[in-house]
């Protein structure tokens, strides 16, 4: 993509994943565009090319939301960038509904994804990494108040500088680790998985852990269990077994659109409340389908007198020892509080979750305009905007990080739709209102 480095846009997009995606979707659709001047934009990834979790497409893996929450359907049903549409688009629309389901594989949606991606390669930049936001003041040159963000070219090491009224930060989920632990070519996180696992000979994973109780502890546990049939798999639960995801439909109500409102003008006791009773429809928590599979198995090896699938309950990892390509872990046991053990690995997998973004590295000097509340985090906007003092005119979007704003579909699929649709009428009412953007 070449960006015109004199122009200002309306918007910059920091990171191009699903969500800012689904942005670049919603300004291409906006009525505004049928106007003289449509909403100009530019996207920035670092990424060498698009990818959505790919070292987590595990055969047979599906989404856990239905198709229908894709990159546009809930906001506008006639998208040409619908998963219908990409169905439709790739001769498969019949035989998908043939298969009578509502939850894709994650390898097909990931295929939608790029589909859609397809659509935008002139309005994004990869191998493209922003190190730096920064506010200029302009008056007399006419130009107003604008933001210069500083673009790495991660190939070739030069930067540029680009021009934008507003930014919209969507820089993804960081890989948590437990404290102490630390990554290596045995030790991996779930991000990691697919591609770390294809580094290693199968003959030589004889013992396998997987550390964690949410939906990708239990499909990593469930597919080495199924790509190494000689080898010892243990899965390492800090809880009492795995506890079912809760997709019934009163319980996926907290990840309907008007939920958002619910939560955002809600009082502490009704945000509470959502975290409280409906936390167990998306955190450390598995399908239904999955647990009865992978209790099943290791039935059948019990009756067989030939058990290798291991649940290990109530246990946390305490430490993790490395001598060459040994690897001995350190079990702490949470049923008496006292008990350890030890047992050697050929590989161990933290399926350990990430933790939410947070924008205050990128925007460095910038963040001293954003306002934060009682406990440290940004103020947001309902529209997705960082409450900002008067001084800064220029708007900054989060697409993630507003778990505490905006609730729990802040850094989810569910609802990406109607977000980004909600943050491109926000662009254009803030600037058909006069503001400086």
């Amino acid at each position: 993509m070449g960006t015109r480095e004199r122009e200002i846009y309306d918007i910059v997009g920091i990171g191009f994943g699903p969500s800012n995606l689904s942005l670049a979707i919603a300004l291409e659709e906006h009525q505004e565009n049928a106007s003289g001047r449509p909403v100009t934009a530019a996207f920035f990834e670092r990424q060498p090319e698009f990818g959505w979790h790919r070292n987590m497409l595990l055969p047979q893996a599906t989404m856990q939301i239905s198709f229908l929450k894709d990159l546009a359907t809930f906001r506008n049903p006639l998208s040409k960038y619908s998963f219908v549409s990409y169905l439709h688009d790739s001769n498969r629309l019949v035989q998908f509904v043939n298969n009578q389901d509502f939850f894709p594989t994650r390898q097909e949606f990931h295929q939608y994804l790029q589909w859609a991606e397809a659509g935008f390669k002139d309005r994004v930049s990869y191998n493209s990494e922003v190190t730096e936001v920064r506010v200029v003041d302009e008056e007399s040159a006419g130009e107003g108040q604008h933001l210069e963000v500083e673009v790495r070219d991660t190939v070739g090491g030069g930067t540029r500088v680009v021009k934008a009224r507003n930014v919209t930060v969507s820089t993804g989920l960081v890989p948590r680790m437990p404290e102490g632990m630390e990554r290596d070519e045995r030790v991996w996180h779930s991000s990691e998985f697919l591609a770390k696992f294809a580094t290693v000979r199968p003959e030589e994973l004889k013992s396998v852990a997987v550390v964690g109780a949410g939906q990708s502890a239990a499909e990593i546990t469930k597919y080495l269990h199924d790509m190494l049939p000689g080898a010892q798999v243990s899965a390492i639960l800090p809880s009492y077994g795995y506890s079912v995801a809760d997709d019934t439909p009163f319980a996926n109500q907290v990840f309907d659109p008007n939920a958002v409102d619910h939560y955002y003008f809600g009082t502490e006791k009704t945000r509470d409340a959502f975290w409280r009773y409906h936390k167990n429809t998306n955190y450390s928590v598995v399908d239904d389908d999955v647990i009865r599979e992978l209790f099943r198995r290791s039935y059948e090896e019990e009756v067989a007198g030939a058990q290798r699938l291991h649940f290990l309950n109530l246990t946390r990892v305490k430490e993790v020892k490395r001598s060459g390509d040994d690897t001995r872990v350190v079990l702490h046991s949470l049923l008496d509080g006292e008990t350890e053990q030890e047992m050697d690995v050929d590989a161990l997998v933290f399926a350990t979750g990430y933790s939410t973004m947070d924008p205050t590295g990128l925007l460095g000097d910038l963040d001293r305009f954003c306002l934060r509340d009682t406990e440290g985090r940004h103020q947001v906007e309902r529209d997705y905007r960082v409450v900002t003092t008067p001084e800064l005119s220029c708007g900054i979007y989060l697409q993630g990080g507003t778990e505490h704003t905006h609730g729990l579909t802040s850094s989810l699929l569910s609802n990406i739709a109607v977000r980004s649709g909600e943050i491109a009428d926000s662009l254009v009412e803030r600037r058909g209102a006069g503001a400086k953007v």
